[in-house]
């Protein structure tokens, strides 16, 4: 039984651009995050290289379940998504896809079931290559700096002072998509977005 009839999520992007020097910066947030949900599901989940991309493919409750990471660079990232909907007939509504959000300060995540790109080109191109923005997405905060270009910023890593946070935000976001893939999206959306995201010495950010 696929994950539309019974109103689960069977696969998770996490958008990024692939390359040693883009690993750790505010763009990859979504590579980040997904990787810190894999480390938390449980069972095996098998790597696999295909589809412009690299994925990994487990069993969760039943059914199976995969986390993709386009290798496209970020203005293509929808032509991976799109040919493994197309293989494996997923709809829009069994994907979750996980980006970074500049509108969204450090210390934020949050839920959305649809919408337009708000300028992201990873979600621009997966929009474009799908032909919908009626797909749920887990948007994590990665602040903004007026004093620079916004593609140098999301290209940068978190300063110093910030990656405490910054490795907080996206153990939450982990926590969050594994919640939503337990209990589904709205059950998620309701306990994670608005939510200040603290460190662990309980201090709020």
């Amino acid at each position: 039984m696929s994950g539309a009839a019974t109103g689960r999520i069977s696969l998770v992007v996490g958008l990024g651009n692939p390359g040693r020097e883009y690993e750790k910066t505010r763009h990859n947030a979504g590579f980040m995050a997904t990787a810190r949900l894999r480390e938390r599901l449980p069972g095996e989940f098998e790597q696999i290289h295909g589809f412009s991309g690299v994925y990994w493919k487990g069993r969760l409750r039943g059914q199976n379940l995969y986390l993709l990471q386009p290798m496209t660079f970020m203005n293509l990232s929808g032509k991976s998504v799109a040919a493994m909907m197309r293989t494996l007939n997923f709809t829009a509504a069994e994907i979750l896809v996980v980006y970074d959000d500049s509108d969204l300060p450090l210390g934020r995540i949050r839920f959305r079931q649809g919408g337009s790109s708000g300028g992201h080109r990873g979600i621009e191109s997966l929009i474009g290559e799908i032909g919908t923005t009626q797909f749920a997405r887990l948007r994590i905060g990665i602040g903004s700096e007026e004093k620079r270009n916004q593609v140098d910023f999301v290209l940068s890593g978190f300063a110093a002072a910030e990656q405490p946070l910054a490795a907080q935000v996206l153990d939450t976001a982990a926590a969050a998509l594994q919640l939503a893939l337990y209990r589904g999206i709205g059950v998620a959306m309701n306990e994670y977005n608005g939510m200040e995201i603290m460190l662990e010495n309980n201090e709020m950010i």
